[in-house]
């Protein structure tokens, strides 16, 4: 299967939003970018992911990331419920997917499992979770991580490093930081939605991810109604699939492969 990607554009209502696809094997797993991700920032990984599961492979740049349409501030700090609940039920639909895997990173992952665990029915059903660096609840160390990321983009390299990757770097960063240091987003937490998960979870997180803590995973563990699929990835830090590929790519196609063997 050929993993060169394809670029185009969704037309989401008259929002225009960036996306792209590697392959064409189905089920398609769908990924979910963190909170400063595009589709560009996924890098080689969504053409290696799509080589060695044999399945294609779509992203898309949530609107004000990328090259999508840009978004006024402040972002609503129900933003990830907002993603899930109606703006990701919209693109599945309008790609006609019948049966995906979603695979969200960070942010991208708390809306992965926000939209597993809705209930809301929908012409598409999920045939797979794989969640890296989960966010269900918010730490002290998230925030401490957070914090530092808005000096760095004050007076660091950050900005001009993101702005290579963003139309509207602004928008893009603080979208995104403001949400999560405002005082009201402290008590943020999706662990009600794990329960209602039916399908086949794969969590991974970095044994040093500076973002988050293990404690994310028991937690999910605790509240899955089936016992999650967990892989640790010794040294890496909060995006495992770009430091340790080959890891995090071979656990994934066990999984997949297991997923949709049982989903059959």
């Amino acid at each position: 299967m050929s993993s060169e990607a394809e670029f185009f554009t969704l037309d989401l209502g008259g929002t225009a939003l960036e996306a792209a696809r590697w392959g064409r094997g189905a089920p398609e797993i769908v990924l979910l970018h963190e909170g400063l991700g595009s589709v560009g920032l996924w890098r080689d990984f969504p053409a290696r992911l799509a080589a060695a599961t044999g399945r294609g492979v779509f992203a898309y740049s949530r609107a004000g990331y990328g090259h999508s349409a840009s978004i006024p501030l402040p972002r609503p700090l129900s933003y990830m419920h907002d993603e899930a609940r109606e703006t990701l039920p919209r693109i599945l639909a309008q790609e006609a997917a019948r049966r995906v895997i979603l695979l969200g990173h960070s942010d991208g992952a708390s809306i992965a499992a926000i939209h597993a665990g809705a209930a809301a029915g929908g012409t598409t059903a999920i045939a797979g979770l794989v969640l890296i660096a989960p966010h269900f609840f918010v730490e002290d160390i998230s925030l401490a991580s957070i914090a530092a990321a808005r000096e760095a983009y004050r007076a660091g390299d950050l900005r001009p490093r993101l702005a290579r990757h963003h139309r509207d770097v602004d928008a893009a960063f603080r979208g995104w930081n403001d949400a999560w240091l405002d005082p009201g987003f402290r008590d943020w937490r999706i662990d009600d939605v794990l329960p209602a998960i039916a399908a086949p979870v794969l969590l991974i997180q970095g044994e040093a991810d500076e973002y988050g803590t293990m404690a994310q995973i028991r937690l999910a563990e605790a509240k899955l109604p089936r016992p999650p699929r967990v892989v640790i990835v010794p040294a890496a830090g909060h995006s495992p699939h770009l430091s340790h590929p080959e890891r995090v790519i071979a656990a994934i196609g066990e999984f997949v492969a297991a997923a949709l063997t049982s989903d059959e």
